[in-house]
């Protein structure tokens, strides 16, 4: 094939198209770095994502472009190419890839794949979790030594109720921790399960942790627990991000220094040659849910919030920057109002529609005296994202 390359992967012989086609505009990076960089951290890559289910998040014309999600597996594949029925809340299902070996890992990089995404379970046992997975979401503002104070309160909430858990950075502004559990447990199950650490996690830190799910509820570093929902994925361990940060598993005396900026694809592939992979010890420490199932019933049902935020909404948008663009158009027309809003009341949501993300802004102006509130306008963008999927007149 013209402008391709051929690199061996796992014993097996990968094309990859198009080498030279630049993923990182703002570092130069192309797709052939990618590739060597996927196999120069083979063992800890494929760690991440073995026999797991896995949803195709394809970036095919670089990272500053949106991506689009491909639950299916493309019907052309090689024969080598595993797959797995994955059935969704929705009652759809799609035969999603299943990573097997470095061949796949490679495979899916070829696709446009920057980062990857698996489930939280593995071929056979798709309906039984063996990860119980804490993702931090901090609201804007929130400094990084608060992540990490968060981080380590789950830590040891998780050790606490019997569990071993690892540590990583998202590749982003966030942070992972996971800890790997015996496939005995439901999606429910363990979502609950989860939702118990982060209410325990807020009760211990309150000034800057918080388990509510709604956006504008937030203040301080959201523990995530509805990451461990069914329809759910999460960035594998050494994933690279289009930040251009790798997803970079941690020991836990790391965790209290780490600057998650530092984790580049050179850095973190010399790092593996001299230090390997801090997470090889998950194999062989599965742990028990029944601790933490205690507590969730101990907690009880959480308490109902009765405060009403002012919420408005700004736009919805296929594409970030014209949402971008009508938040500042907004702005423009209400100085005052935008003048007393606080970072985290700007509520940018990246919304997940069948095949690609869209983008949602709302404003929450609590900080905004009640007579000084501007209404609700119409949008400036109103995109349907499920235009194309209702039937015609």
């Amino acid at each position: 094939m013209p402008g391709a390359e051929i690199v061996e992967a796992g014993g097996r012989e990968v094309t990859i198209t198009n080498p030279d086609r630049v993923v990182f505009p703002r570092t130069g990076h192309t797709k052939l770095d990618l590739v060597r960089y996927y196999l120069s951290v083979g063992g800890g890559a494929l760690r991440g994502v073995a026999d797991r289910p896995t949803v195709l998040k394809r970036f095919v014309h670089g990272v500053d472009e949106e991506p689009f999600f491909q639950k299916r597996a493309p019907a052309k594949r090689p024969g080598w190419i595993d797959v797995a029925e994955f059935r969704y809340p929705s009652g759809r299902s799609a035969e999603e890839v299943v990573g097997r070996d470095l061949a796949t890992v490679v495979w899916c990089v070829n696709l446009g794949c920057v980062d990857l995404n698996p489930h939280s379970v593995r071929f056979p046992d798709i309906d039984h979790p063996d990860e119980l997975r804490v993702d931090l979401d901090p609201v804007p503002g929130v400094p990084w030594p608060d992540i990490i104070e968060v981080a380590l309160t789950a830590r040891d909430v998780l050790e606490e109720h019997g569990l071993t858990p690892f540590p990583k950075t998202s590749g982003s502004r966030g942070f992972h921790v996971y800890a790997p559990i015996a496939p005995e447990w439901t999606y429910p199950q363990v979502r609950k399960a989860a939702e118990a650490v982060a209410r325990e996690v807020e009760r211990r830190a309150p000034e800057i942790a918080t388990s509510h799910w709604w956006k504008e509820e937030r203040q301080g570093v959201f523990v995530d627990f509805n990451q461990n929902a069914r329809d759910r994925t999460t960035v594998s361990a050494y994933s690279v991000r289009p930040t251009g940060w790798v997803s970079t598993p941690l020991t836990w005396d790391e965790v209290p220094s780490c600057d998650p900026t530092e984790f580049t694809m050179e850095a973190v592939t010399a790092r593996f040659e001299e230090r390997g992979d801090p997470w090889a010890a998950m194999d062989g420490v599965a742990g028990s849910l029944d601790s933490l199932l205690a507590l969730a019933k101990a907690q009880g049902p959480r308490p109902k919030n009765p405060k009403k935020f002012p919420v408005i909404e700004i736009a919805r948008s296929e594409k970030k920057e014209p949402a971008l663009q009508a938040l500042e158009n907004w702005k423009r027309r209400h100085p005052e109002a935008a003048a007393r809003l606080e970072p985290a009341d700007v509520l940018v949501d990246s919304m997940r529609g069948r095949s690609s993300t869209w983008t949602r802004i709302r404003v929450n102006l609590q900080h905004v005296p009640e007579d000084e509130r501007p209404p609700q306008e119409p949008l400036e963008v109103d995109f349907d994202p499920w235009a194309a999927y209702r039937p015609g007149p």
